[in-house]
């Protein structure tokens, strides 16, 4: 809807999550997959001699979670497709009816094809 200036209007819902809360949101999770790493190595050591196979799971873990952290830190930002679109749709004319189409479809017919 423009206003009398002829600017578009916009819905502040369809905004998106500011810069710094995005990098902190990022920041948090890569620091829980470190920590989450941290205690799986540690557990690798200190079940390496007592449950070996548990052992080698939480070393895989510490192994691969670095590659996953790094992959979701980088992910760009996210958009959120359930809120409605930033500008407000421009007012729609209504088309012109059946009976108005036929009037002018009855008029032109004589000085069209015969």
């Amino acid at each position: 809807m423009p206003k009398r200036g002829g600017t578009e209007v916009f819905r502040i819902t369809g905004a998106r999550q500011g810069l710094s809360d995005d990098v902190r949101g990022r920041q948090r999770r890569y620091i829980i997959s470190m920590t989450v790493r941290t205690l799986s190595v540690i557990a690798a050591a200190v079940l390496w001699n007592v449950e070996r196979h548990v052992a080698i799971v939480a070393l895989a873990l510490g192994i691969l979670l670095p590659y996953i952290a790094v992959v979701i830190a980088n992910a760009g930002r996210e958009s959120v497709p359930s809120l409605p679109s930033t500008f407000v749709p421009a007012p729609v004319r209504p088309a012109l009816g059946a009976a108005e189409a036929a009037e002018g479809a009855a008029t032109e017919a004589p000085y069209g094809r015969n």
